[in-house]
């Protein structure tokens, strides 16, 4: 039972999450911004998992505190989730194209948190989403999910689709990384026997 859940309230956000790696792809996320419900509904059905968000944040602000408490919650609860890591995959890549954008993203369950994200998106907003948060939402996940992260937009112009390749990419990676390994289902992936 790889499930998680987690409720984080600060003076910015209040938040509700619960998440199933062994889900079906079940999304309902009402984080107060359209564009991140879309990219959260969309990240949730390519990775397999059954992802539930609510959250009250300042949006009157704008979505920078919900969108990166959101990722602060999500990086929670999949590191509580995978537990002691036994019999996972542990790595995931994939170059996904999605229109005119070409996105890879490369994972490791290392228990080490780094990301580097690389996206030139020349456009500042999508709709009222501003487009720098794609990045603050991985950096976010990725401390508290304790994993590597890369990214790289290889080619892309629209906004919208560069950053929904991106979600869409990072969500079949790990799903990749935490697949169970069968023939391995009882070890941790790793010399160190731990992760």
């Amino acid at each position: 039972m790889r499930k998680a859940q987690v409720q984080r309230t600060t003076k910015e956000t209040d938040i509700f999450l619960t998440l199933d790696l062994d889900g079906a792809g079940r999304g309902e996320i009402n984080s107060g911004s359209g564009f991140l419900d879309h990219m959260l509904t969309l990240f949730s059905k390519h990775a397999g998992f059954d992802l539930s968000v609510t959250c009250k944040g300042d949006v009157e602000v704008d979505y920078h505190h919900t969108t990166e408490d959101i990722g602060i919650a999500l990086g929670k609860a999949f590191f509580e989730a995978l537990g002691d890591k036994k019999g996972i995959v542990r790595y995931g890549d994939i170059v996904l194209p999605m229109d005119e954008s070409l996105v890879m993203a490369a994972v490791d369950i290392s228990g080490r948190d780094y990301a580097s994200v690389n996206l030139e998106i020349a456009a500042e907003k999508v709709g009222e989403f501003d487009t720098e948060l794609c990045e603050e939402f991985w950096l976010a996940f990725v401390r508290e999910a304790k994993l590597t992260l890369h990214v790289r937009q290889l080619a892309g112009k629209n906004a919208h689709h560069i950053i929904e390749c991106t979600f869409k990419a990072v969500a079949r990676a790990l799903r990749q990384a935490v697949a169970i390994d069968e023939k391995r289902k009882d070890e941790v992936p790793s010399t160190k026997g731990v992760l």
